[in-house]
């Protein structure tokens, strides 16, 4: 591998000389600098990044935690931020943790020793103490971090009141609720708002809340015993559109039509709600805004801005398709 000194002796320069030039700091006459140049290109050098950064004080690197590579939602939030930042001339490092507060201790300490510029991370098991060993810039995702950490998240709430709001002016009298993990704020909020937009003019029943877990096989067999129990069920509103695609297999294992018997709205609109059958009517996320917002928050941090906006959460709006009964 070529180094720094091939390529000082190829142009007969000092170490030095080629490091100023690399770095553009310092003065270097222009025929030196030519020769520099052309020495690097012949000799196809590529600068140590590690070098780089400790020398420049930055990488060009963040990093991304997600806790489900599984889930569609997050490398299409992922795909967003790599965007944006690859046109900023970052390149993006991505970690799956699991949700496994373990693994996002580990992955910050590595990142950490890579030298990252900053860290984008959806969580909801970052504690302060973390976050104030951290002290690298850092921006929270999808969920809410602590107040002292700038969020981009949507309004949850607001979106399950979507949700079942529109279930019951489409018709039906009887709503249940598949759940996510309630140790994770949004899954919280989509129950809370569920059950707000119930209470408007029914009595809540509890036992039409089934865990689902974020996950679709779970959601399944949620699903299918919910069904089973209570057949009258003629509405359900899933926390995420991967527990709604377990719901849909679990309709057609109790012999129950999308949306005629049954009528199913999902939240996040990812790419693959479209795709289904029936396709899946679900609340939207601005994943592209969002994603955007988060990579314009970090930027600004990583610059030294210490007085980012803390951004309102995005308003969710319903995408209507065949999974609830057009009117």
């Amino acid at each position: 591998m070529t180094t720094i000194k091939d390529v000082a002796k190829h142009a007969q320069v000092s170490v030095a000389t080629v490091s100023r030039v690399l770095n553009n700091n310092g003065y270097v006459n222009e025929d030196t600098k030519k020769k520099v140049v052309r020495s690097i290109k012949e000799l196809n050098y590529k600068p140590n990044a590690v070098a780089r950064s400790l020398f420049k004080k930055e990488s060009k690197t963040i990093g991304l935690i997600i806790p489900d590579i599984m889930n569609p939602f997050f490398p299409e939030l992922a795909r967003v931020v790599e965007d944006v930042m690859n046109k900023r001339g970052y390149t993006v490092i991505l970690c799956n943790s699991d949700a496994n507060p373990e693994k996002e201790a580990h992955y910050l300490d590595i990142l950490k020793r890579k030298y990252v510029d900053g860290v984008m991370i959806v969580t909801n098991t970052l504690e302060q103490d973390h976050i104030k060993e951290w002290e690298l810039p850092l921006v929270g995702l999808d969920r809410p971090l602590e107040h002292t950490v700038p969020s981009v998240y949507s309004d949850n709430i607001h979106g399950a009141c979507l949700a079942v709001s529109h279930l019951k002016e489409i018709g039906c009298h009887h709503i249940a609720h598949i759940q996510g993990p309630l140790t994770i704020a949004n899954a919280k909020q989509r129950y809370q708002g569920y059950k707000q937009e119930i209470e408007k003019n029914d009595s809540f029943q509890e036992d039409l809340v089934v865990p689902g877990e974020y996950q679709w096989q779970t959601a399944e067999a949620a699903a299918i015993s919910l069904l089973k129990n209570h057949p009258y069920v003629d509405g359900i509103f899933a926390g995420n559109d991967v527990m709604a695609f377990g719901v849909i297999k679990a309709a057609i294992k109790t012999g129950r039509k999308i949306p005629e018997d049954l009528q199913l709205i999902g939240f996040d609109n990812i790419f693959m709600s479209e795709m289904m059958h029936p396709s899946l009517t679900t609340i939207s996320q601005p994943i592209d805004e969002m994603g955007k917002k988060a990579s314009e928050l970090l930027l600004s941090l990583i610059k030294g801005n210490a007085s980012v906006e803390f951004p309102k959460p995005f308003k969710a709006t319903l995408k209507k398709r065949s999974s609830t009964l057009q009117v």
